[in-house]
């Protein structure tokens, strides 16, 4: 039985008309969990039910693999990094840097997310002072690109950081483009495929820039980051090191996944707090009973369960990335829904995390969705902000701890306002964004400190 079918003008214009992300919520509520739009010769199959989500991530994932649909992400970003690699080198790749991104491993950079963490806040002490508005997205993404710089590279001036960050930005934009309409061969001098020859040039350069400098030094002086256990990593079996190549693009991955989807959290984040003002007085409740207006610390974090659990919804209600796609390498079924070889299986967090069968309310901002006790009774698979199975993200502890850490700091401190008349409005770039930004004023909480020993 084929799923219901959505023709390419109904798709074409509902997209117009609503914009990607809207359109895809309005096909589901009318067709249900399955259903399938036809470009071409191309078949995007979208599974919303968090059985389906287990099916490709789990029961049958040797099925599914990263393959034409991530060809742009490989070819233009990422190269052979985890995030697009497949087979063998992603089992050999997976396994080398597994151990780095341990729940134990990633605490390793704590002292780094704290630290910058308060040097924004001080830089939002400023900002307090002057009462204007600031752009929320742009000083999420550039503290979370400080922190993954320190972390990756042991570099964080303020020059490296945006470089880096604008470059990668532009590299993200072009294999978006890429993805989703026609762009003129690289070889075609148009302005855009200039500035990405140039901004790729910029951070090839500056990967390989580093990784020399590291080997021309002794290893015994080298940095406890990233890029130094990525060179020490050994395959088991026989013994080699990833080849340059594969630094670099494991670099880049790095960089990219471990700023973007994060940043993308923080700033949802300080969004639903300003429209939730009952959540974000329990969470100052707690900040201030717990820290009394100290700095926190890495053993902080166990005493302020509430402030993580209001990280988990946002990842809930926004996702960083709304949709991600597997490939059918044979014929599969889905339910009672046929899946050929090569359709394009898009799984949504964005929606599977809206399911009514499996969240009560779900457009309701609850962080009480995440006690101990409501986390084991719910279905696996209906929450998978960073995917599910063995491709889950790797990053997804090290995004944790970090929008932990720096909610912490700041929002026992601030309350970001939101501009009078602001409503959100929802976009899917790629990752999830704000269609008009999030322009805030940032403002001092004038709580009192309770201190307290934790």
């Amino acid at each position: 039985m084929k799923p219901p079918t959505i023709g390419v003008l109904s798709f074409l214009a509902g997209v117009r008309r609503e914009g990607f992300l809207a359109f895809i919520g309005s096909v589901w509520r009318e067709h249900g969990d399955v259903f399938q739009v036809r470009i071409g010769r191309k078949t995007m199959l979208f599974a919303m039910h968090p059985d389906a989500v287990a099916h490709v991530s789990v029961d049958n994932r040797d099925n599914y693999a990263k393959l034409e649909t991530y060809d742009a992400v490989r070819d233009y970003l990422i190269g052979e990094g985890l995030v697009a690699s497949n087979g063998e080198l992603w089992r050999r790749q997976r396994k080398l840097m597994a151990p780095f991104f341990t729940p134990k491993s990633i605490t390793t950079y704590a002292a780094v997310m704290i630290r910058d963490a308060e040097t924004l806040g001080e830089r939002w002490e400023g900002l307090a002072t002057e009462g204007g508005e600031v752009e929320i997205a742009e000083e999420m993404t550039l503290v979370t690109a400080s922190i993954i710089l320190q972390a990756m590279f042991s570099t964080q001036t303020v020059e490296a950081v945006r470089q880096m960050k604008e470059a990668v930005e532009t590299m993200v934009a072009y294999a978006n483009r890429r993805m989703v309409g026609f762009v003129p061969p690289l070889w075609v001098p148009t302005p855009f495929n200039q500035r990405y020859k140039r901004v790729r040039k910029l951070v090839y350069d500056t990967i390989s820039g580093l990784i020399a400098e590291r080997r021309a030094t002794p290893e015994a002086d080298w940095p406890d980051d990233l890029l130094s256990r990525l060179m020490n990593a050994r395959d088991e079996e026989t013994g080699e090191p990833m080849t340059e190549l594969l630094l670099r693009d494991e670099s880049i991955t790095i960089f990219f996944a471990g700023h973007e989807t994060t940043a993308r959290t923080l700033t949802f984040t300080w969004y639903a707090l300003a429209a939730n003002p009952l959540v974000a007085d329990r969470l100052h409740e707690e900040l201030d009973r717990v820290l009394g207006g100290r700095t926190p610390t890495l053993d902080d974090l166990h005493h302020l369960p509430y402030t993580l659990q209001v990280v988990k919804e946002v990842l809930r209600m926004y996702p960083a990335a709304p949709f991600y796609v597997r490939d059918a390498i044979g014929p599969d079924r889905l339910g009672e829904f046929e899946v050929p070889a090569g359709t394009a299986v898009m799984l949504s967090p964005f929606y599977t995390h809206r399911h009514p069968d499996f969240w009560e309310d779900p457009e309701r901002f609850d962080p009480d969705r995440w006690t101990p006790e409501a986390e084991k009774a719910r279905h696996r698979h209906a929450y998978h902000p960073f995917a599910a199975g063995q491709r889950i993200c790797i990053g997804n502890n090290f995004s944790l701890l970090e929008s932990h850490i720096v909610l912490a700091v700041l929002a026992q401190r601030f309350a970001p306002r939101l501009r009078d008349g602001y409503v959100a409005r929802l976009e899917n770039e790629g990752v999830l964004a704000l269609k008009d930004g999030l322009p805030m004023v940032i403002e001092r909480r004038r709580a009192e400190p309770q201190a307290k020993t934790a």
